[in-house]
């Protein structure tokens, strides 16, 4: 073999090596490149999951409250979360930004927008809660939030001011509420039946029997004992039989719950943060309460206590409140039919 040939033989050579080469490299930048492109891919999903998964829940809450203040917010844990803008942005974590709150006279009233779909959330009275379930409403119960509420029996003034003095005359009460389970209760525990009751809401009962044309009401808090200053007789109050005492009620639609399945957990953690701050600031919670229901701090402190407000969702005591409400609705045929407490519950 010649040089020439040899050389020519070695640059073949090369020349098939350095091409293996390329082959190679290529093929790794390649794989790499897959490898980069399936990863950003990957993550990309997985954003674009989270994003869809936020942006699948709702956008509105519409909730429901018993209330009549200008203020247009309720009272307690919620209401404080609502007027210091502590829920409203907590919300917006999970993609809620609209909160919408509608004030109601009562709670059959509120249940009735719960049951329509006006309302998505609802807080109010353990008997009007009770007996919407009754009757089929959708919704669940998430949160007991107290169990303290207080129902008062307030005579006219000049009128009767012993349970027996009542035989014969003209009760009102807010039928379906937890006032109407209070006054069933009194009269059942003592045993008196010729009481002739009506339906009125409390602005229209305080206004008939200031007239003398009622014979009693019931009332509650800060607005009984605003009568009792004025010289309306105490007939009774629910201090005197804590078994009849109301618990509050917090539903929500299971339609909402469909969307947001981890809403009870979402409120309540919600709901904690509201209380605990509103406990930081107790001086400016009682002045709240004041503006909302027209009175004073001192007063506001004495009728609805910061100590009521529960920091959990259920209790055993509240529970058992519950249990013992349901099945007085029931056996006295208010609650269209008897149901099982722990197949509404959500914890």
């Amino acid at each position: 073999m010649t040089k020439g040939q040899r050389q020519n033989k070695d640059g073949l050579h090369k020349s098939r090596y350095a091409g293996i080469l390329l082959v190679i490299i290529l093929a790794m930048l390649f794989t790499q490149a897959c490898g980069d492109k399936e990863k950003t891919a990957s993550t990309g999903a997985e954003d674009s999951a989270t994003a869809s998964s936020v942006g699948k829940g709702p956008t509105t809450l519409n909730y429901g409250y018993i209330g009549t203040s200008k203020l247009n917010f309720p009272g307690g844990a919620e209401g404080w979360g609502f007027y210091k803008g502590i829920i409203q942005e907590e919300l917006k974590k999970y993609g809620i930004t609209d909160v919408k709150l509608t004030a109601f006279p009562n709670g059959p009233d509120l249940s009735e927008s719960l049951i329509s779909g006006r309302l998505d959330v609802g807080s109010l009275g353990d008997t009007p809660a009770i007996l919407s379930r009754s009757v089929g409403a959708k919704t669940r119960y998430i949160t007991q939030g107290s169990t303290n509420s207080i129902g008062y029996l307030i005579g006219k003034k000049d009128g009767p001011k012993t349970l027996e003095e009542l035989k014969g005359k003209t009760v009102s009460t807010q039928k379906g509420s937890f006032h109407h389970r209070y006054l069933a209760g009194l009269l059942k525990e003592n045993n008196i039946t010729d009481v002739k009751i009506v339906h009125m809401l409390r602005v229209d009962a305080e206004a008939a029997i200031a007239r003398g044309e009622i014979d009693a009401m019931t009332n509650t808090d800060v607005f009984a004992l605003k009568q009792i200053d004025q010289g309306y007789p105490l007939i009774d109050d629910a201090t005197k039989h804590p078994n009849l005492l109301g618990t509050s009620a917090t539903v929500v639609s299971e339609d909402y719950l469909s969307q947001l399945a981890d809403f009870p957990k979402i409120w309540n953690e919600i709901r904690l943060k509201a209380l605990n701050d509103l406990k930081a600031n107790p001086d400016e919670y009682y002045e709240f309460l004041a503006e909302l229901n027209n009175s004073t701090p001192e007063l506001m402190q004495k009728v609805s206590p910061i100590s009521f407000i529960k920091e959990v969702p259920f209790t055993d005591d509240g529970i058992k409140l519950l249990e013992g409400t349901k099945q007085f609705l029931v056996d006295e045929k208010l609650a269209e039919k008897d149901f099982d407490l722990n197949d509404w519950i959500l914890e």
